[in-house]
């Protein structure tokens, strides 16, 4: 048997998610002008509320650099602002302005509307990928299980 990179499983996850990611990002950059990490520093904000540019690197799998770039840009922008951390007071927390949640109430809609596109793309078998997404992404981060 010869190995066949079009049916690689990981190489097609790869490819399906940077297309998918892209043409999100048509949608989002058309709408408010901004870059990929820019959306998920204000995703992020937006779900979890105040926190550290250490905790956003975690979260949305971006290096440090590229979210604290993300982060200044969309502070001068006037999109977030620096509060106090909760937990850590060494931290500088990032938190959205009302600005920033305007502008995150405006993208939820497109995000929304993104989201049953792929849904209805996928048809009926919506629900069976999302599952197997879930189990996959269940197990990020674990030790690899070979079993």
């Amino acid at each position: 048997m010869t190995f066949q990179l079009d049916q690689f499983l990981p190489y097609r996850l790869s490819i399906a998610a940077a297309e998918v990611s892209r043409r999100f990002a048509e949608r989002y950059a058309a709408e408010a002008g901004l870059s990929i990490p820019e959306w998920r520093v204000l995703a992020h904000l937006a779900h979890s509320g105040s926190v550290s540019i250490r905790d956003i690197t975690r979260r949305v799998h971006l290096d440090k650099s590229v979210v604290s770039r993300a982060a200044s840009r969309l502070e001068q922008a006037g999109h977030v602002a620096k509060c106090g951390h909760d937990g850590d007071r060494r931290l500088i927390a990032l938190c959205l302005t009302p600005q920033g949640e305007a502008l995150m109430a405006r993208l939820a809609h497109i995000a929304n509307d993104f989201q049953t596109h792929l849904q209805d793309l996928l048809g009926k078998d919506a629900d069976a990928f999302d599952a197997g997404l879930t189990r996959l992404l269940d197990q990020a981060g674990r030790p690899d299980n070979r079993s």
